[in-house]
């Protein structure tokens, strides 16, 4: 009895020795790379030990639950919008673009990262890591100039109105085209020569080069910052400044008029429809919101090591991993809880989904009008 004690004493004693040595000074986050990423490893990341498989455990099931959500609620935006009559307008094919970049993002690179997370590090090798970090950046692109875009059409219909020029299909598409070639032109320049793709400090994704020296691949990063962070944020703003403005001076307007007349209210059809079109602004501003809560962590981790205001560890850059990806989960869940036209139609289509709509949305689907009322508070 005193010698198996013993046996399972040492047993755990080496154990227990295998697991400190894990996470010993001797080794490091890199020690799992495969030999041949070695050449993209920055010297920056050896000075860590190895991370804790929890995080990589963490990491894999969030990635894969958000993968999930977000192709199946993008793919039924996809699905809905382009199969249901009434959705099929110019604008709305902004946000089907939007789904569709929100749902191949998550197709491409959630698969590669759950992997990745089981073996602790990249595995694909160094082609693979280019065109998954390349695949990030564009799709993120395609998103934010996607809902610059949206902003716009708001800003044209609701400051504008009359006297605007409306958004036609061919319109949409000619946009939807400038989109897709202004993102990628961005996303293969570092393929070319201009920064680079490497592994990121948790070593199972990739990304831009944010730690290296040279100004040449610093710029990058600056300008493209610049050109698909900056310029969209205050375009929007732009938009929505006008739009807020335009619709507090109508809701001004509407009251004085209706005190004049003694009456509670004015709503007319007209009405109605700007209303309709305050609470489509309010759902693509709310959507905006999120889009930059979900890239900021990662324009901060790029600009600290292209300053070096800060030291970077793996574990840091988990968080830009988990919240651009949680980008593409939004939309779906925004447009399911605020486009009643949406919703309807989607109860129709899978009706294990209804949640008994009210009359109003139904009414407002039969009639091809979007209902929404200002006086609601948004869901």
């Amino acid at each position: 009895m005193a010698i198996a004690s013993l046996e399972a004493g040492m047993g755990a004693s080496e154990a227990w020795g295998g697991q400190a040595a894990a996470y010993g000074s001797n080794l490091t986050v890199v020690d799992k790379v495969t030999p041949d990423m070695m050449h993209l490893i920055d010297p920056h990341w050896y000075q860590f030990p190895p991370m804790n498989p929890m995080w990589h455990g963490l990491l894999g099931f969030t990635i894969g639950v958000l993968g999930f959500i977000s192709i199946t609620g993008n793919g039924m935006v996809v699905y809905i919008f382009t199969s249901t009559k009434s959705l099929k307008t110019p604008s709305n094919l902004l946000v089907v673009n939007l789904a569709f970049s929100d749902f191949l993002m998550m197709v491409c690179m959630a698969p590669p990262m759950l992997v990745s997370c089981y073996y602790e590090t990249w595995v694909f090798g160094p082609l693979a890591c280019e065109l998954y970090a390349c695949a990030g950046s564009l799709f993120g692109s395609i998103s934010i100039w996607t809902m610059t875009m949206i902003a716009f059409d708001r800003y044209n219909v609701i400051v504008k109105g009359i006297a605007a020029k409306p958004l036609t299909i061919n319109g949409a598409l000619l946009r939807i085209l400038g989109i897709w070639l202004f993102s990628l032109a961005w996303t293969i320049a570092p393929m070319l020569g201009w920064n680079r793709y490497v592994p990121e400090g948790n070593m199972t994704a990739c990304g831009t080069d944010y730690l290296s020296k040279s100004w040449l691949s610093r710029s990058y990063i600056l300008v493209y910052s610049i050109f698909v962070y900056y310029t969209p944020l205050l375009l929007i703003i732009y938009s929505y400044f006008f739009i807020v403005q335009a619709v507090a001076a109508h809701e001004k307007a509407m009251r004085e008029q209706a005190k004049k007349m003694n009456v509670a209210s004015l709503r007319s059809s007209e009405a109605a429809n700007t209303s309709a079109e305050c609470k489509l602004a309010k759902v693509a501003l709310m959507t905006i919101s999120l889009w930059f809560m979900a890239w900021t962590p990662y324009l901060v981790i790029n600009y600290t090591g292209v300053f070096e205001t800060a030291p970077i560890s793996p574990l840091a850059t988990i968080w830009g991993s988990v919240f651009a990806k949680a980008n593409a989960v939004y939309n779906p869940i925004v447009y399911g809880i605020s486009h009643p036209k949406y919703r309807a139609a989607l109860y129709q289509k899978f009706p294990s989904l209804a949640c008994q709509p009210s009359a109003e949305e139904t009414g407002s689907v039969a009639s091809g009008a979007t209902t929404a009322c200002e006086e609601k508070p948004s869901a």
